[in-house]
């Protein structure tokens, strides 16, 4: 055994030395679409707001066509309620933190590499909108100035183009779907929301490469 120590040593700091990382930094917008909210008053839709997006990821390199990857996504979100021509919005944005793997379809020396992603994480949703003692539409739920916790699952697509040197240019696109945030849209006395928040995420943004 104290034979192989040393030879295990230089393995290990080879497999260190080795190691290809990724950082990078993308803008976008979200376009979300929620659930309804029902009660006795009839029907609503609720939801976020279309809006910007922005957001930075970390990744490793594990071989030729896998990766793996921390991710956080901002979006300046208000939080929406809506019902026949009826529509309110009280100010609120979510923060998502998850940990994807990425599967590349082209080896790592190709200039021109399509990617399918998935993984799971959590996101903060936040409401930071002045309450007052009427909301418009406050028959099916309340816009509430707090926040909450939910789980996350997502899943992507895109493509990375090699530009000069470390740097590379890349396009993706990511579906975001949690649990419906019942702090944060609260639904009304005897109503009640169906449905998950779904929302797509388009980025572009800049990456560079480095060991």
């Amino acid at each position: 055994m104290r034979r192989l120590r040393p030879i295990l040593l230089l393995a290990f700091a080879g497999v260190v030395q080795a190691q290809t990382w990724e950082i990078g930094g993308a803008g976008g917008a979200g376009f979300a679409g929620g659930p309804s909210v029902s009660g006795p008053a009839g029907q609503a839709g609720a939801g976020l707001t279309h809006s910007p997006a922005a957001g930075g990821h970390l990744s490793q390199v594990l071989n030729r066509r896998w990766s793996g990857e921390i991710r956080y996504t901002f979006r300046l979100s208000d939080l929406a309620l809506s019902s026949g021509g009826a529509r309110t919005t009280f100010g609120g944005n979510s923060h998502a933190v998850h940990y994807d793997m990425l599967y590349h379809t082209r080896g790592e020396g190709s200039p021109v590499r399509p990617f399918l992603a998935g993984g799971a994480g959590i996101r903060l949703y936040r409401g930071t909108g002045e309450e007052s003692a009427y909301q418009p539409l406050q028959e099916f739920a309340l816009l509430t100035k707090t926040q909450e916790w939910k789980p996350l699952l997502n899943f992507g697509a895109g493509v990375k183009y090699k530009l000069s040197g470390p740097l590379v240019l890349r396009i993706e696109a990511r579906y975001y779907v949690t649990p419906f945030p019942t702090k944060v849209i609260t639904p009304a006395l005897g109503a009640s929301h169906s449905g998950w928040v779904h929302e797509i995420v388009p980025l572009v943004g800049i990456s560079y490469i480095f060991e």
